[in-house]
Parts: structure tokens; sequence; C-alpha cells
């Protein structure tokens, strides 16, 4: 039996060596997801602890492919590109000075009615728990009762609201600091960056890295400058129905339930109902509270049917359950600047599966419904009637 084996095995050996082939060791399916978990594990810890270098980086990432398209209007006109790179810094600094004078007043104002407002506020609790007493038969908790249990958990968590308020604030001035510096090296070196990564591709398949580069820098600023047009219309649009309705601190209301916009779902329930408990123990009225909700609504239904489909849906879309699973990872892994990174950085990452055969199918999971369906529509035989007509034209605008 074991002089048939060795001639098998050297027959095997033969028939390698006269193919040429070499012989390949497979890893067991196993073992090979059990070194991609310890990788992502590994990567996830060092995301973790790095976070001080990476958040400033990402950030400037983000923001110097937003200035990108002005710099580059700016060195077309034989701007010097040091002083185009500076213009366009200046430009994006006045505009957030800009708009946090508009939201610094009105929260200004909101801190000045916060008296009495809480006071407000007391009396309809009260009046609560006086109907859950007389309909239900529940107990009703004192004022002093509230008081201390307020006050003592507030003494417990004192020290960690103080050391996580001054980590905040030195977070917040190092970035400050760090995001314009690295804004301007980024552009600064953008061609050098590229280079860069030109020594790692062979000569044949520079074509094709650099059309796949520019297509993800172009998808990648229409998205971001798409989703601030959309929350710039959404926060006019609220402004609006608030002003409409009479609401105190609408612009503030507006922006603040504009940006929360972007979380799909859980935004629009947080942004609309702080501003109709406000209204409620305002003016009393529960119609007028109701009409600040459909406000919120009315709005995030244009938002989600009209704006962001003919902004920012030909481009690039994330699913809603993507965008919560990032917004819930992003928290775990950064905080709030975790929740802030994670919807462009998504759609980052869907634009870079989207340009590999390889990794389509993830970009493919990553991307909103309507993506799947479109090689399935069939373009239409008839002409678009005066609708259609009207609906292309505000798609070329």
């Amino acid at each position: 039996m074991f002089p048939s084996l060795i001639n098998r095995g050297s027959a095997r050996a033969n028939v390698s060596q006269q193919s040429g082939a070499t012989p390949e060791a497979k890893l067991a399916p196993v073992v090979h997801y059990t070194f991609l978990l310890i990788g992502l594990s590994l990567l996830v810890f060092v995301l973790h602890k790095l976070d001080g270098i990476l958040l400033p980086l990402f950030f400037s990432a983000l923001l110097s492919t937003l200035l990108l398209p002005v710099v580059t209007r700016l060195e077309k006109l034989r701007w010097p590109r040091s002083l185009a790179i500076l213009t366009a810094i200046l430009l994006l600094v006045g505009g957030i000075v800009g708009l946090v004078i508009v939201f610094g007043a009105q929260m200004l104002d909101l801190k000045a009615e916060l008296p009495l407002i809480q006071k407000k506020l007391v009396v309809m609790f009260d009046q609560g728990q006086a109907w859950l007493h007389d309909r239900f038969g529940m107990r009703v908790m004192s004022k002093d009762e509230i008081i201390d249990s307020s006050l003592s958990s507030a003494k417990k968590s004192a020290g960690g609201f103080l050391g996580s308020t001054l980590s905040t604030t030195a977070g917040v001035l190092s970035v400050l600091t760090l995001v314009p510096i690295y804004i301007f090296c980024f552009l600064y070196y953008r061609d050098h960056m590229r280079q860069f990564m030109f020594r790692f591709v062979s000569p044949d398949k520079r074509t094709a890295v650099l059309h796949t580069i520019d297509n993800i820098q172009t998808v990648v600023q229409a998205y971001i400058s798409g989703l601030l047009t959309v929350i710039v219309i959404v926060a006019i649009l609220n402004g609006i129905g608030l002003l409409v309705l009479g609401v105190k601190f609408a612009i503030f209301f507006a922006i603040f339930a504009s940006v929360l916009a972007v979380i799909p779902y859980i935004g629009i329930l947080v942004g609309a109902t702080i501003p109709a408990l406000i209204t409620l123990v305002e003016t009393g009225s529960p119609g007028k509270a109701a009409a600040v909700v459909g406000v919120f609504v009315f709005v995030q239904f244009l938002e989600g049917n009209f704006i962001t489909p003919m902004i920012t849906g030909s481009k690039v879309s994330i699913n809603p359950m993507a965008a919560i699973i990032a917004l819930i990872l992003g928290g775990e892994l950064w905080g709030t600047p975790g929740m802030i990174l994670s919807i462009p950085l998504v759609a980052v990452l869907k634009v870079v599966f989207d340009s590999s055969k390889s990794t389509e199918p993830w970009g493919f999971l990553l991307g909103d419904v309507t993506d799947g369906e479109d090689t399935a529509k069939t373009k239409p035989t008839t002409k678009p009637g005066t609708l259609g007509k009207f609906w292309h034209m505000l798609k070329r605008i």
C-alpha cells in the first residue's frame, strides 16, 4: 500500500512540475474569518485610542473636499494657490461665525426665558399629576421630593460632568486650532499626495486609478455640498412655518431641527418634540403644539420625497438602516464628533465600494433601495407631459 501512495505522490509532483504550477496553501474558512475579526478588533482599538489625532484629520479631509471647488476656481483665475486656500478657509470661518452669532443670539434669548418656562412647566406637571391621581390613583410627588432627587443625582454626577466638560472644551480648542492647518496642508499638497498614491500603482494602471480617484472626489463633493444645501433649505422652510405660527425662538428651532433631519426618523422626532413642548408650555394650547409638529412633519415629507432626491439622490444615497447603525457606531467610538462624521464617512465608504467590482456588493448594501431598481427600469417610449418636463427642468437646475 505504501509504495502505491509514494508512486501517486511522485506522479502528482511530476505533473505539477511539468505544468509549472506551484502548490498553494489554502486557509480554512474558520481561520480566514478569525484573522478578519482580529484585524477588525485591532482597527477599532486603534481608531478609539487615536481619536485625538484622527478626528481633526477626518474633519479636515471632509472640509478640504468641500472647499476644493472654490480653490480650483480661484486658481483658474490665476490666484496663487496659498492665497486661494486662505480665502476659502476665511469664507468657511466667516460662515461658521455667522451661524454661531445667529444661533448664539437665539440661545441667549432662550436662556433668559428659561425661568418663566420652568415655572409654567411645574404648574403643568402638577396638573398632570393631579389628573393621573384622579384617573388612575397614582401617588402625587411633591416638589421637595423632585428637587431632592434631582440634587442627589446631580451631586453624584457632578464630578463626571465637570471632567467631561473640561475635556470637551480642551478637545474643541485643539480641533479649532488644528483643523485650519490640516485643511491648508491637504489643499496645498494635494498634487503631491496624488503622486504618492501613484507610487503604489504600476504605470499601465495609473489612468484607471486616476479616473477612480476623480470619480470618488466628485461624488463626495457633490454629496457633502448637497447635504449642506438640504440642511439650509430645510432650515428655511422650518423657519417660515414656525414664524407663521408665531413660535418663539423660531430660527433656533428651525436650524436645530434641520441639522437633526440628517438622522433618519430619530432626527425629526427629537427636532419636533422640543419646540412642540416649549410651545405647549408657553401658550398652553395643544392645538398650536400639534401645528408645530405638523410643520416639521410636512417639511420632513418634502425633504424625503422631493428635496433630497433632487439634490443628493442622483449622486449617492444611504439607506436609513445603514445611517442609524453608523450613527450608533460613531457615537460609541468617538462620541458626538463620531456621530457628526458617521454619515459623511459612510457616504465616502459607499463611493469607494462602488468603484471596485469586488466590493460593489457592500456599496449596494449601504445604498438606498431605489439604487437597485435603476437597472431594472426601462426608458419610457412616450414623451413626458407638462409635469414631467417641469420635473426634468428642476432636476437640471
